[in-house]
């Protein structure tokens, strides 16, 4: 069999090519690849939308996004920098956590098709497709990955929130939103949420502790404990049989996990259930990263 000849020139420009594509991927995802195990770094497809992001996410709304501003834009923009080299490509934010635009700042220079941004809406007021069609300004992003309907509580929210979700499959027929979804806060709200096609991705609040999760009262504020993350994970399991992008959210019990063990029992349920596609985190540290990086980790080669 004879073989075609490649001239120099062909094999300088390939290995080019080669060399681009490696340094602009992140020094994460360049680590998992080479020992090819499950890390914090992977990048998971979302349900059945075929959209990929990272594993772990960084969570942009700490106390409605305080923590994070709090730090500063430099503070801020190196610790998104920070993140991303580590492989993590999911940023979420929201239209109540005031940091669109510091999204916008931090990620500026980055490739955007390795990006996965989401973001939530809430009170949009009279023109919602105008207040979606803002935030890519203020984002300053052609689209977003995901757009979610922010903190639904009431087992019919989506009867009352019926303008603003034909306004975000509006925003989705433009291209101006990848897959559209909704955060939930009560258990029927939960449920609600798992029995309506329009739902694409779930923004699910789940810990074994069962701190700040949902619960049957239709509040954001109810006393949640262990008693209700059995229901919760029944939902998640009907959700997952329907091929829902499942995000999970409150792994540190809203910050109130200061216990090394309460991280370690949160995270190893989070990343063990297989029920969660992906999870985001709100940090303000670098060494907050690398710890939540190293419990994911660890849980994903127990699991193995």
């Amino acid at each position: 069999m004879k073989l075609n000849k490649v001239s120099r020139r062909q094999f300088i420009q390939w290995s080019a090519t080669a060399a681009s594509a490696v340094l602009a991927a992140p020094a994460g995802l360049l680590a998992a690849a080479a020992v090819g195990k499950r890390t914090a770094a992977d990048q998971m497809t979302l349900g059945n939308t075929g959209i990929k992001l990272s594993r772990l996410g960084f969570g942009a709304g700490s106390n409605s996004g305080k923590v994070q501003r709090d730090l500063g834009h430099e503070a801020f923009n190196k610790l998104i920098r920070y993140a991303y080299d580590q492989g993590i490509t999911y940023f979420d934010t929201a239209q109540g956590y005031q940091t669109h635009t510091w999204i916008r700042e931090a990620v500026k220079g980055l490739p955007r098709e390795k990006l996965y941004i989401q973001t939530k809406i809430g009170n949009p007021g009279a023109d919602p497709l105008k207040v979606i069609d803002n935030f890519r300004k203020e984002l300053d992003m052609d689209y977003v990955d995901s757009l979610l309907v922010h903190c639904a509580t009431t087992h019919n929210w989506d009867d009352q929130r019926k303008k603003l979700m034909d306004a975000v499959a509006e925003a989705q027929e433009k291209k101006w939103v990848r897959a559209r979804g909704v955060s939930c806060h009560s258990l029927p709200a939960l449920h609600r949420a798992g029995e309506i096609p329009w739902v694409q991705v779930h923004l699910v609040r789940v810990n074994p502790q069962g701190t700040w999760v949902d619960t049957p009262a239709e509040t954001v504020f109810a006393k949640s404990d262990p008693s209700h993350v059995p229901p919760i994970m029944d939902e998640l399991k009907a959700m997952k049989a329907k091929g829902r992008g499942i995000i999970g959210m409150k792994m540190i019990g809203n910050g109130e996990f200061t216990k090394a063990e309460d991280r370690e029992k949160a995270i190893r349920f989070a990343m063990q259930c297989g029920l969660l596609d992906a999870v985001v985190i709100g940090f303000k540290s670098p060494a907050e990263i690398d710890e939540a990086i190293e419990r994911i980790n660890r849980a994903l080669a127990e699991k193995a």
